[in-house]
């Protein structure tokens, strides 16, 4: 619960930073970097006695849990809610159990048997969830909730031209975005088993993507010293708590939740994340809430909570079998 709250915070903190100018890469690199100084010498002290050795197949492990895990779906997530609004980006969170449990199957970490109440529920769940995000994609509507500020009916006059456009590259990239976080809570499940040392593991994922999105950054973004300081105070906040907070401390949580609970039911809790946004979202940043939003997000609950369903009654039920 207490990630819940602190994604939530996080995505409203992190759209207002954006307002004010931060560019998403120079962002992402300094929350990284935050990330990785946080958590290094906590692991370099905590499991130095218990560390298991880094090989190469390990690296290569953990190479691929720094771009998926935190490199990949934060440029993706964050430049969704630069097109969109915080709360629409919430709904998609919500679509990762679904893609999780099926890239599960497909790699082999979860079974279903089609015959069976659980199976069929998990299926079913698996194709509303995907219905809804088709709808949260596609489908907009009328205002629901939320009145236009002056900038916002500015933007507004644009969305016929422009605004349609920057809201679909906006849903794209939160597809990808539900996609990747799944693999990565799959390799994630595998990591725990082949390196069982939890912040080790976490601040090489950060130390890595750190360098990968350095690179993209020094690449793409200009280098000069107005972009790559948080100019203002929020910026600044924004940054340290989403890399001490939301990366640091989250990892951790979700990690070791893989690890003790599995992938899927790591992401059960990904609904709150939206409620609590779109509290935040219409009452802080004023945005406007749509009719989209909230059918297409209701669907996707529906259909998470069918697949969540399922898979309660299917572990209910083999904790009764005999052994």
């Amino acid at each position: 619960m207490a990630v819940v709250i602190m994604y939530a915070v996080l995505n409203v903190l992190t759209k207002m930073a954006f307002n004010e100018g931060m560019h998403t890469t120079v962002f992402i690199v300094l929350r990284l970097l935050v990330a990785a100084l946080f958590l290094s010498p906590i692991a370099y002290f905590k499991e130095r006695k218990s560390r298991p050795k880094l090989t190469m197949e390990i690296f290569v492990y953990l190479f691929f849990s720094a771009l998926l895990g935190a490199s990949l779906i934060q440029w993706l997530f964050f430049l969704g809610l630069r097109y969109t609004t915080a709360t629409f980006a919430s709904a998609f969170n919500n679509t990762t159990p679904m893609f999780t449990f099926l890239l599960a199957l497909a790699f082999k970490v979860e079974k279903i048997d089609v015959a069976s109440r659980s199976g069929v529920a998990k299926l079913t769940g698996t194709a509303v969830g995907l219905a809804g995000a088709t709808v949260l994609a596609l489908y907009q509507g009328p205002t629901l909730m939320g009145v236009a500020s002056g900038d916002r009916l500015a933007a507004g006059s644009t969305h016929r031209d422009g605004g349609a456009r920057r809201w679909a590259v906006g849903s794209v990239a939160l597809l990808g975005f539900s996609a990747s976080w799944s693999l990565w809570f799959i390799l994630q499940s595998k990591i725990g088993t082949k390196y069982p040392a939890l912040y080790s593991g976490t601040a090489w994922m950060f130390v890595l993507s750190f360098i990968q999105m350095a690179t993209v950054g020094a690449a793409t973004e200009k280098m000069s010293l107005q972009i790559w300081v948080p100019r203002t105070a929020l910026q600044a906040v924004t940054v340290v708590f989403a890399g001490v907070g939301s990366s640091g401390l989250g990892f951790l949580v979700m990690s070791w939740c893989v690890e003790r609970r599995g992938p899927v039911f790591t992401t059960a809790f990904m609904p709150l994340i939206q409620i609590v946004t779109a509290g935040l979202d219409v009452s802080v940043l004023h945005e406007q809430l749509h009719l989209g939003s909230v059918v297409g997000s209701a669907v996707v609950v529906m259909g998470l909570y069918l697949v969540l369903w399922g898979k309660s009654n299917e572990a209910s039920i083999g904790s009764k079998l005999p052994a």
